[in-house]
């Protein structure tokens, strides 16, 4: 009896605990860098109610996390509708560079209010091609565009005199690049810009680089390979499908704790070298490094540049520029050959046990001018 009194108890109780989770702008968890000029945000209701279900929602969105109310650009009202994906947002037009604030509210089948949901945000990107205050940089004065080529290294210095609120970095290349802020990978995205039809639509990423700069000296530097822009492109043995020459357009906006803000961009003072270990690196035919030829320090303030050649700058257009829409290709997983051994012939396999997309790191001695040759199948 003593138990069935404590099931009665239980069972007595009104469970009406919800909550909105999950919240999405385009798909995405709190992105920054979106062109959307409208976003579609989305959010999953939480209940603890058998049978729960949402008969209306409202949204508001901000330009500062608080909500006070001169921040409001949009508060859509209470809006009778179950529909909880890809609610167009529908206030005021976004600027580019800004972060927008967002909660959304709901009620339920029977009309209880819930509290407003966790803050979510966006961020926008360069929506216009005057937004734009980098040009086009392109690394080589001359080259055999009939073969695969070194990997193009461009650097600049800069200086940063006052406290540091926020930085971002708005980047794209002609080719594939990778960028490097005092001696770091900027990003963990592999194969950026990624392939697009580029003279049509030319994808830019934006990354958060407030922790990467400090005051005082700074450097900046990117790594520039042939890829789908001109490199071997498919099985036609044709090369240069999209344009001779690789190029780099990089955007950096500062923002100083007094509010004013300060742009790093790509323009003739930076330069240029193809020195550096990596001498050919394509899509279909792998990569050449040769491990003698190390820059060490070369994307870091203080680095000796003064036998790196100065940059060329493009007219390229900037209307081609889109955001990232893709999902990016990153490092997810790292495996360990199931077994190492050689076949009759001597050649030395390692089985990673699966069908795989990566690329191997391995530890090696010899002599200087050794050559080791990974092939994979």
């Amino acid at each position: 009896m003593k138990h069935m009194r404590l099931f009665l108890i239980f069972f007595g109780l009104t469970l009406t605990t919800q909550a909105q989770t999950g919240l999405t702008c385009e798909h995405l968890a709190n992105p920054i860098g979106i062109d959307v000029r409208q976003p579609r945000l989305s959010w999953k209701m939480n209940s603890t109610e058998r049978n729960a279900k949402q008969s209306a929602y409202e949204i508001r969105v901000a330009t500062t996390a608080d909500f006070a109310a001169q921040s409001i650009v949009w508060n859509s009202g209470k809006v009778a509708s179950d529909a909880s994906v890809l609610q167009e947002y529908k206030g005021k037009a976004p600027e580019s560079g800004k972060r927008y604030f967002w909660q959304v509210r709901i009620w339920d089948g029977s009309g209880k209010e819930s509290a407003w949901s966790e803050t979510a945000f966006w961020e926008m990107g360069l929506l216009n091609a005057s937004d734009w205050k980098a040009r086009w940089i392109e690394p080589e004065k001359t080259v055999d565009t009939a073969k695969a080529n070194p990997i193009s290294l461009v650097r600049k210095a800069f200086s940063l005199k006052k406290p540091i609120a926020s930085a971002r970095v708005y980047v794209t290349a002609h080719g594939l690049y990778e960028l490097f802020l005092n001696g770091k990978r900027v990003g963990n995205d592999q194969l950026t810009p990624g392939w697009t039809s580029y003279n049509r639509r030319l994808q830019y990423q934006v990354y958060d680089i407030t922790d990467l700069l400090k005051n005082g000296q700074n450097a900046i530097g990117a790594m520039l390979a042939d890829g789908w822009y001109r490199g071997e492109l498919a099985w036609s043995g044709r090369r240069n499908f999209y344009g001779k020459k690789l190029g780099l357009l990089c955007q950096i906006q500062v923002r100083y704790q007094d509010g004013s803000q300060e742009v790093i961009k790509t323009d003739d003072s930076w330069k240029t070298a193809q020195n550096g270990p990596v001498r050919s690196s394509e899509i279909y035919h792998g990569e050449t490094y040769d491990a003698r030829m190390e820059l060490g320090g070369w994307a870091e303030a203080g680095y000796n540049d003064k036998s790196w050649a100065k940059v060329g700058v493009a007219n390229h257009p900037l209307t081609n520029l889109v955001a990232t829409a893709g999902v990016p290709v990153r490092k997810i997983q790292e495996l360990k050959p199931v077994r190492i051994f050689r076949t009759p012939e001597g050649t030395l396999v390692a089985d990673m046990g699966q069908n795989m997309v990566g690329w191997v790191r391995l530890k090696v001695s010899g002599t200087a001018g050794t050559k080791i040759t990974l092939r994979h199948t």
